[in-house]
């Protein structure tokens, strides 16, 4: 998000502030990075910050216009997604 008049860099958010920014908990943005479902965000020094732009990018995915609408993409739940098991292969647990 960037201010063109004044010339600012963009925003960035801690993980409190961006998860109440798409009104989750922080627990549930942090369980996102995790699985890699979530929006995109950055590593500064040792801190996660997310910049408001990549935010309403991740949120406007979910999208919808009605139930039946598939919309233009998919905002996954904040858990482990399995990869599909190759063909002709078992998966052994």
């Amino acid at each position: 998000m960037r201010d063109t008049q004044s010339g600012l860099p963009p925003r960035f958010l801690r993980t409190p502030e961006a998860a109440r920014f798409l009104g989750l908990s922080g627990r549930t943005l942090e369980k996102h990075r995790t699985y890699g479902t979530g929006p995109a965000y950055r590593k500064l020094g040792g801190r996660v910050v997310y910049a408001i732009d990549d935010l309403q990018a991740w949120a406007d995915r979910g999208a919808k216009t009605s139930t039946s609408d598939p919309g233009v993409g998919t905002v996954l739940p904040a858990r482990r997604i399995e990869a599909p098991a190759a063909s002709g292969h078992q998966r052994h647990r």
